[in-house]
């Protein structure tokens, strides 16, 4: 971390604790889906649990995420849209009636940053590191903003950035890129902060100086599959970056 002059963030899961809400309404939708269009094989009708969530969904857009998991479980539903009214009878209907009830919950409840950023996030403006938050959501400046955090972020590129500029969604690098260059900075002297097993691979790809796994699962495998995917180190916490030699 003291060899890189700038650092983009993820910004669920990593910055604000919205992945649990991403993920709930992600349950919400997959399982009415499965529900009103019941797979044929009996095993492939099991409720969307946390282990899908982080294989088929973090990290990527509505559109690719919901229609990785329904292919992982034989479902050929339409490809629709992302304007298709809420429901289940295609897969833009599906990623449309999670949207609604993540945006429900979202105005139901506040959204607060990890302790841990935090004092990752007040170190490095302290040092002058340049930051930038990049996620596939677009809601996240608006989760930057709930949190408080958004004035760290010289830089945010959010899902409607990327869709309006055509990047290509995670394991591509782009939107990291995308990032690292309104920083100016080139990813060889560009850290990048991920949860996702998509993001930490993005990373990679685009061949940033370094890639920190944030796992903050309670199960198994997490660590290992982080660094798999081309995590250089993975924490818990983003708090255990601050050690001795690095505020050195």
């Amino acid at each position: 971390m003291r060899r890189v002059a700038g650092v983009v963030f993820d910004t669920d899961g990593v910055i604000t604790d919205s992945a649990r809400v991403h993920a709930a309404a992600w349950k919400a939708s997959f399982d009415a889906c499965l529900k009103a269009h019941p797979p044929a094989d009996p095993y492939e009708r099991r409720p969307f649990d946390r282990d899908d969530y982080l294989r088929y969904v973090d990290g990527k857009s509505r559109m690719d995420g919901a229609a990785s998991f329904l292919a992982s479980r034989g479902l050929a539903l339409p490809l629709g849209a992302l304007t298709d009214p809420p429901g289940t009878d295609t897969v833009g209907a599906v990623a449309a009636y999670k949207e609604q009830l993540f945006t429900d919950q979202l105005r139901a409840g506040g959204i607060e940053a990890y302790p841990g950023t935090l004092l990752l996030l007040r170190h490095l403006r302290g040092r002058g590191v340049a930051m930038a938050a990049a996620s596939a959501s677009r809601h996240a400046r608006d989760l930057l903003s709930l949190s408080g955090v958004l004035p760290y972020f010289a830089a945010v590129v959010d899902g409607a950035e990327a869709s309006r500029l055509g990047l290509p969604g995670k394991p591509a690098p782009d939107l990291f890129l995308e990032a690292a260059d309104r920083l100016g900075l080139p990813p060889g002297r560009t850290a990048v902060i991920e949860d996702s097993l998509a993001g930490v691979e993005a990373g990679r790809r685009g061949g940033f100086r370094l890639v920190v796994g944030v796992d903050r699962s309670a199960g198994s495998g997490t660590r290992a599959a982080l660094l798999g995917r081309g995590a250089d180190t993975v924490v818990d916490d983003l708090s255990e970056l601050l050690t001795d030699s690095f505020e050195e």
